[in-house]
């Protein structure tokens, strides 16, 4: 039974499932916070279309995997395609279901998240531009999680969803050398820039200094991650990957990083970037 249970963790890749909550309640507070009771359906509804996602990720590179990757669960037979595809299915299903509770906007959010999801686990093998697929998928979150908020979807949660989306992107692009030889563009750098750069951009005064503090902090962070391979140096792309997989939490710090409490923003957000580093130590992250 433990044997399984791992299998099951693994193929979910649970490590991230904090920079999903870190998503959600960036964009909470963005769309104004509140309605409490709903927050619970937005985590475990979002956690369970993100789980359901990789677990249908794996069950579409079944054959690439036993190529490439015999290791991962279902070509090293420690599970059936079958029940991988069952499982997949069934957490998005319930994912939408939870989301039912979190309004009209979120419920329809929550369907368009789950078609992206569909469309990039089987597309990003073969399809170039599949990481801007994964750039939607997390918009999504966003745009869930602002209108689950007391007051609804707004711009500010649209335009922190576009600024992960553009950093995920770029991310993507450095993990597509995980299975895939080739240069890594420099536009990816940029595009992982992208939220430093906006929220510089439209914060001023009091909220300026707020936010700068972050975006150091966020650059720092990526060019820590990635200098090793633009520098040509050898290095492990799956530890760059994870590293900058973390980084999602301190992208969603410095969305709400003027709205709310800068000591409670830190204790939460330092903690989930803990918690996902923490995790991924015990579970792979990709």
């Amino acid at each position: 039974m433990a044997s399984k249970l791992r299998t099951l963790i693994i193929l979910g890749r649970v490590s991230n499932l904090p920079t999903v909550w870190s998503n959600c309640l960036a964009g909470w507070w963005l769309g104004g916070g509140g309605n409490y009771a709903k927050l619970p359906l937005l985590l475990l509804g979002t956690s369970l279309l993100y789980t359901g996602g990789m677990f249908l990720n794996d069950a579409f590179d079944q054959e690439f995997d036993r190529l490439r990757r015999s290791e991962r669960p279902i070509p090293s037979g420690k599970i059936h395609p079958n029940q991988v595809w069952g499982f997949g299915f069934g957490q998005l299903i319930l994912g939408i279901l939870l989301l039912l509770g979190c309004g009209t906007v979120a419920t329809v959010a929550a369907l368009l998240l789950a078609f992206f999801i569909l469309v990039y686990d089987f597309a990003h093998k073969f399809l170039v531009t599949s990481p801007w697929l994964m750039g939607m998928c997390r918009f999504w979150v966003y745009i869930i999680a602002g209108a689950t908020g007391t007051n609804g979807l707004n711009g500010f949660a649209v335009f922190g969803g576009a600024a992960l989306a553009f950093y995920i992107v770029g991310l993507s692009y450095v993990a597509r050398r995980e299975s895939a030889r080739g240069p890594i563009p420099f536009l990816s750098l940029w595009l992982m820039a992208a939220p430093i750069l906006l929220a510089l951009a439209i914060n001023t005064g009091g909220y300026l200094r707020a936010a700068l503090c972050i975006a150091i902090l966020l650059a720092l962070w990526i060019v820590r991650h990635v200098r090793y391979i633009f520098l040509g140096e050898g290095t492990n792309i799956g530890w760059v990957v994870g590293n900058l997989l973390a980084g999602i939490v301190l992208v969603d710090w410095l969305a709400v990083a003027p709205e709310i409490s800068h000591w409670l923003s830190a204790l939460i957000f330092l903690s989930l970037l803990a918690l996902t580093k923490g995790m991924q130590k015990l579970v792979p992250a990709t």
